[in-house]
């Protein structure tokens, strides 16, 4: 069970912060900190939609249409904060 458990652990950590760099990254771009016309920071803002976007797509289309606000980053944070940190040690556990 450890063998599933620790690549699974990972990945989930994994896209944790991903999300948590995207939130901030959005962030810092609404209060215009950053600026997507410099090059590096385009690029790190569409590398993060292009892995966080299979995440947050489905849950988009799930959720309720809330214009201003997107609460997709929301529900993926608590899918895998629950996975990571109760529902995965739980199984370890059996």
């Amino acid at each position: 069970m450890m063998a599933i458990y620790g690549p699974l652990h990972l990945i989930l950590s994994i896209a944790f912060y991903f999300m948590i760099a995207h939130v901030i990254m959005s962030w810092l771009i609404n209060f215009q900190v950053l600026n997507l016309y410099q090059p590096i920071v385009a690029q790190i803002w569409t590398g993060l939609n292009r892995i966080l976007e299979p995440i947050y797509g489905p849950l988009r289309r799930f959720l309720p249409d809330t214009r201003p606000l997107d609460l997709a980053p929301l529900v993926a944070f608590i899918i895998v904060i629950s996975l990571r940190d109760y529902i995965l040690p739980s199984l370890l556990l059996y």
